[in-house]
């Protein structure tokens, strides 16, 4: 008898070659005794069998090693990069009159998402494609104004953005989204852009610059549509959570989906999905295995949370910003989990460069129940820092949603009606009332009691913030 394969049903293995020699056997008897005797001996031997399964498995349970922490947390937070983008197109999916290949047009001032951005007229869509079938792009001409089409795959890496920087020959216009190996035809007239997968996520955005009619007319020229109807796979099945309550080690449950629903173009995805696996197996060896996983991944979270808003790029003036990798991330996976995490779907250096801020300049975490003075000399201010545009807004920590406030007042740009000192500096005030000494048109509402974090947002800029020669200046508690 051959000896059994790696993967193969050891039972079934077991009842196959038992029915080969009992058919044999009955087959040199009288009908239909040899039948009978076929039957019977095979139930007979039907407990014999499972028992012996039963033990072959144990056995193969307890040769899966028990794995390192380092493993372990390696495991966990490359696969929550993917969890989070799969549970982002989960409540996608679930909101009104949803489609693939559809752009939703998000309405003016719209928070219902992490880390929002108020400055720009915001559109998305979920880009879904088969082998025979393309989807068209139509980006507008836009003039004097911050813009950009911004694609990216599921493990939340940039493709591409298009627009008159990285696109100088072809800054708008049609273009057609395929995916690998495609064979659909696609018009004479548009650009082909190739996706890593057959999914993709489009955002879009128009800044308003203070003319918010003439952006949205714009945002309106964005259009999308597929050519014939692609076969269209569902996400993976997850348990939905948020920020605060992330997976436990039933992140490791069902696990292939989750990897091979799409291709990670990461140097070292081959390497750290192997780690995946490898915990998986672990883990379904039984509930001391999942429970030790489980309070390993306890242990984690806090420490990947404080990384990911402290650690996952330069920490200067007590802002955490300004990494050359951001959108485009190498086998840096820390760095990807942690932007899906903060704020999904983060762009190139290129195109913006974040800061965030989660403590004072004393180091002391950020509370609402404080009063707080950001203050720009005039010589470092944020407007002389770009090409495009700078923001700042305020959101919760963990969830980093807008804090609801009377004025529904939650960021400041270079458009807002800010008011300068006389010596040309600008303040800005943050607190649960408006701050002495800071006029109350820059005054930031916090909420009493909770923490906060702060995001400052740099679009297009300049060499001096991409060297790490400017960052924001410190958030200073008033005492």
């Amino acid at each position: 008898m051959k000896p059994f394969l790696h993967g193969q049903d050891p039972e079934r293995t077991f009842f196959e070659c038992f029915d080969r020699i009992l058919w044999r056997c009955s087959r040199t008897s009288r009908a239909p005794r040899g039948a009978m005797e076929y039957h019977m001996k095979r139930s007979a031997f039907a407990a014999l069998g499972l028992l012996w399964a039963a033990t072959l498995s144990s056995t193969a349970a307890q040769t899966v090693t028990r794995p390192d922490e380092k493993t372990i947390a390696d495991a966990y937070v490359y696969l929550l990069g993917r969890a989070l983008t799969i549970r982002q197109e989960h409540m996608d999916r679930a909101g009104p009159g949803f489609a693939y290949n559809a752009i939703k047009y998000n309405p003016l001032g719209s928070a219902d998402f992490v880390n929002p951005n108020f400055d720009v007229a915001y559109l998305e869509s979920w880009v879904a494609l088969d082998d025979g079938n393309a989807a068209i792009l139509e980006v507008p001409e836009v003039k004097g104004r911050y813009y950009t089409a911004q694609l990216l795959d599921e493990w939340g890496e940039v493709i591409t953005n298009i627009n008159e920087r990285v696109f100088p020959s072809k800054p708008f216009g049609k273009f057609a989204l395929i995916k690998p190996g495609s064979n659909a035809k696609i018009p004479a007239d548009a650009t082909p852009i190739m996706l890593h997968g057959s999914k993709a996520k489009l955002l879009g955005r128009v800044e308003l610059k203070g003319d918010p009619d003439g952006a949205v007319k714009l945002q309106n020229q964005f259009k999308l549509a597929s050519m014939g109807q692609p076969v269209i796979a569902a996400p993976p099945a997850i348990r939905m959570f948020d920020n605060k309550d992330l997976m436990g080690a039933d992140i490791f449950d069902d696990v292939e989906p989750k990897l091979l629903s799409a291709l990670d173009v990461a140097p070292n995805a081959g390497e750290m999905q192997q780690k995946v696996r490898a915990i998986a197996a672990y883990v379904a060896t039984g509930s001391d295995a999942r429970a030790v996983v489980d309070t390993q991944i306890k242990k984690l979270i806090p420490e990947f949370q404080d990384y990911a808003v402290t650690k996952v790029a330069p920490y200067r003036n007590h802002w955490a910003g300004g990494s050359p990798i951001i959108g485009q991330y190498g086998s840096d996976f820390w760095a990807r989990t942690s932007i899906n995490f903060v704020g999904i779907w983060g762009n190139n250096p290129g195109e913006v460069i974040y800061f965030g801020a989660t403590r004072d300049a004393d180091e002391k975490l950020l509370n609402g129940s404080n009063s707080y003075v950001i203050h720009f000399p005039a010589d470092k201010l944020p407007e002389n820092a770009v090409e495009g545009y700078w923001s700042v807004i305020l959101v919760g920590v963990p969830d980093y949603r807008v804090v609801p406030n009377a004025l529904k007042r939650y960021n400041f740009n270079n458009h807002s009606p800010l008011q300068k000192d006389p010596d040309g500096s600008l303040k800005i005030g943050i607190g649960p009332k408006p701050v002495g000494g800071v006029p109350e048109s820059n005054w930031l509402p916090s909420a009493e009691g909770k923490p906060f974090m702060l995001t400052f947002r740099t679009y297009v800029p300049k060499d001096i913030v991409r060297q790490g020669q400017w960052q924001p200046a410190a958030v200073t508690m008033v005492k």
